[in-house]
């Protein structure tokens, strides 16, 4: 998967849009942050997910899924390899960073 092929999939939630947060294009919806592009460096993505959805996703793929590192790892925010996802995985963990964000923060009216 390419970084193009990760943000056309990231900007097709509803009301997405890309924006850049710490030098990094990140997706998000009105002002939070579900996703984020070439963290921590080119060829990677970063998932905002709960961490027991975290574990499962390492669990299942350790090739593709790791935990960021620090508390916001602890967090829930997955790093996925760009390299090693396919569009299918990469789609499911987008939509599970959507979905939890816009429970959160009930974002659609």
């Amino acid at each position: 998967m390419t970084s193009d092929d990760f943000r056309r999939l990231a900007l097709q939630f509803h009301g997405a849009t890309e924006s850049a947060h710490m030098d990094h294009p990140d997706f998000r919806v009105g002002k939070r942050i579900f996703a984020t592009l070439d963290y921590p460096e080119p060829g990677w993505a970063m998932v905002r997910l709960l961490p027991e959805q975290q574990e499962k996703l390492i669990s299942t793929d350790a090739r593709v899924f790791s935990r960021a590192a620090g508390g916001w790892g602890e967090k829930g925010s997955t790093l996925l390899q760009l390299a090693h996802t396919d569009e299918e995985t990469a789609e499911t963990a987008l939509r599970m960073a959507y979905e939890n964000l816009e429970r959160r923060f009930s974002l659609r009216s």
